[in-house]
């Protein structure tokens, strides 16, 4: 399961899990964040809010991630990991070579300085 929050006047998505990833919870994710895109052909922001990564709960769970992935990273400008998770620190150099969006990670208790950090950019 996972909370998806649309802030529409910054154009910032905010995906927080809650537990292991699965195919509904990009379903889910979609439902909120496409419409926005279809609308303003654009987001400027994702931001991936979770204290340590979940994991996947099934092999089509971290399918249907890589799909999203594929799906969204042109339309948005920056993918922002707001964790104290040390899987960020392999995720962002390889990311760098498969994903157009930008890169950049805060701690997990710096959400308002990661969403500052955005409003700025």
């Amino acid at each position: 399961m996972m909370n998806v929050s649309m802030d529409k006047e910054n154009s910032i998505a905010i995906i927080e899990p809650l537990d292991a990833l699965s195919e509904r919870d990009f379903e889910y994710a979609k439902s909120i964040i496409d419409p926005y895109i279809e609308e303003n052909k654009h987001l400027k922001a994702i931001v991936i809010y979770v204290e340590s990564f979940p994991g996947w709960d099934s092999f089509v769970g971290f399918i249907s991630h890589m799909k999203f992935i594929n799906e969204h990273h042109k339309k948005v400008s920056y993918v922002i990991f707001v964790t104290n998770s040390t899987l960020v620190d392999m995720v962002e150099p390889i990311t760098k070579h498969f994903v157009s969006a930008k890169v950049k990670v805060f701690a997990y208790d710096e959400l308002e300085s990661a969403k500052g950090w955005i409003k700025s950019h």
